[in-house]
């Protein structure tokens, strides 16, 4: 890189949002992706399955694209590759469980992608494309998470990745406070960082460990544990492990889905999980009940699907089936996007009669920097400029007056509360924000439905949106094409639409309207194109169930015409 040339950052995802983080950093001619992750669809995004980031620039700029670092195994942070990765390829960095976690997702998502990786350590110094990446570890949910420091002319750029201050002994775990040191030596150019939990008071540390939790549940229960954990939850799976083997439990996975995750770990030497202690699912009836510590895992919401089927007995695995002599601990504190699922689950396995340990995110936090763990952050970096990222604004807000309150000399002239497109540039070490239409990045949501990448448009969700609110009228006939007249219907047929108290006379107003209408337009052919007819009943069908209940139904008019001479023609014949 030479002194004059530029060095930008923005985001493509995961600024004022959760999840889909995309953070780039362009050295000069070279083009850096830092992380490629998803996030999940709302209520308001019926029928799709992700979000990703858009990536018409990185398409655009695929020549100069020289890396995409992973710092952790998380969907928002790698969710997207599979997706993206065809279009945009380049080397992929990562530590070993990173690498690992990415390959056993796109398997998952049966999309064949053959990545070029790179597996580094989590405290490593690696040269990509000509600079120095300086990587420390940190500690997170997820084994082997990371973030970095890029060497340049003008000081280091600094990604926290996620992280909280922690000082254990795990090897898997740990807040590298000597690589950070190592770091400071040199100027911070600027230092981005984790924004998810900036706006909770104190260290997040120790209050995401789950022991405390599990004891007393394990010394009360009278027979078999199970246990539900989220798939991000690998820190909270070790200590379920040990829990496990300290109690001389045996550990046995619900479901192929749990098996083939925790394996993964298994694999690497990562999980202290002997095989021994590991029942199959075939041979758990064969195990005395006390002993038995039954593990499900699942991403997001589809864990709390599996508990609602545990509970409701509609499991693939009857072999699986809840008593009263069962303890069900739900480690998955809920998100607010399926927050009516977590509670009627719930709710559930209390009337197996199993005793029910709902374990809440006031008890248990997640495993990201929060005031104190930042703070400490800022105060070893000292950067010169400051940018948060990654969580809604109310976050972003909240980390940039952590910032601010260092003491170091950050203030609102240095530190940056950017939105995703929004570029901030650095000629030598001197920074301008780039705000104007002209300089402004595309972003924006790609939706995936199936394995359809970007197929479905906004207009499309709109009218899911109104189909689930507020259902669909079919207006049908079939009109003779010769005698100029109808020979079937009109009829009118009404689906998922909410019917009030009179609800026969909107049919009788509507099937009257269609009739009157389809008759003038027979007799008026010549004048009017099929499709504007259509257009017009629409239009007046509308009006009626406005003004009747408030309901904007999809309206859907089928007119055929039928062709007699056509249908009565001789077929030729070989």
């Amino acid at each position: 890189m030479n002194a004059q040339d530029k060095i930008r950052l923005f985001a493509l995802g995961g600024l004022d949002e959760h999840g889909k983080c995309m953070f780039v950093v362009e050295l000069g001619s070279d083009l850096f992706v830092i992380e490629a992750g998803l996030k999940y669809p709302t209520r308001d995004h019926p029928g799709v399955d992700a979000i990703i980031p858009n990536i018409d620039y990185l398409i655009k700029q695929r020549h100069r694209v020289r890396a995409y670092i992973i710092t952790h195994g998380h969907d928002d942070q790698m969710g997207a590759l599979p997706y993206i990765y065809k279009q945009v390829t380049a080397p992929v960095y990562g530590t070993p469980a990173t690498i690992a976690l990415l390959h056993q997702y796109t398997k998952e998502l049966k999309l064949n992608v053959e990545y070029e990786t790179h597996i580094i350590q989590p405290t490593s110094q690696v040269k990509i494309a000509g600079y120095d990446f300086h990587f420390f570890q940190t500690v997170h949910s997820v084994m082997d998470s990371c973030g970095f420091a890029i060497d340049t002319p003008f000081g280091n750029i600094v990604y926290s990745g996620d992280f909280i201050v922690e000082y254990n002994t795990h090897k898997h775990y740990k807040h590298d406070l000597n690589a950070l040191a190592k770091i400071a030596e040199k100027e911070t150019l600027v230092l981005l960082t984790e924004s998810e939990a900036a706006d909770k008071v104190g260290y997040c540390s120790p209050n995401h460990r789950l022991n405390d939790h599990l004891v007393i549940p394990f010394q009360m229960a009278q027979g078999r544990v199970f246990i539900a954990l989220y798939n991000q939850s690998v820190y909270n799976l070790e200590e379920v492990v040990q829990f496990a083997m300290v109690n001389q439990k045996k550990v046995i996975f619900y479901d192929q889905e749990t098996e083939n995750y925790i394996e993964t770990f298994m694999k690497l030497n990562a999980l202290s999980l002997p095989r021994d202690k590991i029942v199959s699912r075939e041979n758990h009836l064969r195990t005395a009940i006390k002993d038995q510590v039954i593990i499900m895992m699942g991403q997001g919401e589809r864990v709390y699907k599996k508990i609602d089927e545990l509970a409701n007995s509609v499991n693939e695995d009857k072999t699986f089936s809840l008593n009263t002599t069962d303890t069900f601990i739900v480690a998955c504190p809920s998100a607010p996007a399926f927050e009516v699922l977590a509670t009627d689950a719930i709710d559930g396995i209390y009337q197996t009669g199993a005793k029910v340990v709902n374990i809440t995110r006031k008890q248990i936090r997640g495993l990201h920097a929060q005031e104190e763990d930042i703070k400490t952050l800022v105060s070893l970096l000292k950067p010169k400029y400051y940018m948060p990222v990654k969580g809604e604004y109310v976050h972003l807000v909240a980390n940039a007056k952590l910032g601010v309150a260092t003491g170091i000399g950050l203030n609102h002239m240095n530190t940056f509360l950017m939105d995703n497109g929004f570029v901030l540039e650095f000629t030598g070490s001197k920074p301008k924000l780039l705000l104007s239409d002209l300089d402004r990045i595309p972003t924006g949501d790609t939706f995936i439905d199936g394995l359809g990448i970007g197929d479905v448009k906004s207009d499309v969700i709109q009218q899911r949106q109104r189909l689930g609110e507020d259902g669909v009228v079919i207006l049908g006939a079939t009109i003779s094409k010769l005698h100029k007249k109808i020979v079937a219907g009109p009829d009118v047929q009404m689906r998922g639409f909410v019917f009030v108290k009179d609800s026969d006379n909107i049919m009788k107003e509507i099937q009257t309207l269609f009739s009157q209408e389809l008759n003038d337009y027979v007799t008026k052919k010549a004048f009017i194109a099929l499709d504007d007819f259509k257009y017009h009943l629409i239009e007046k069908t509308s009006k009626i169930l406005r003004r009747i209940n408030g309901k904007n139904p999809i309206i859907l008019p089928i007119i055929l015409w039928f062709d007699e001479e056509a249908a009565s023609a001789p077929k030729a014949t070989n």
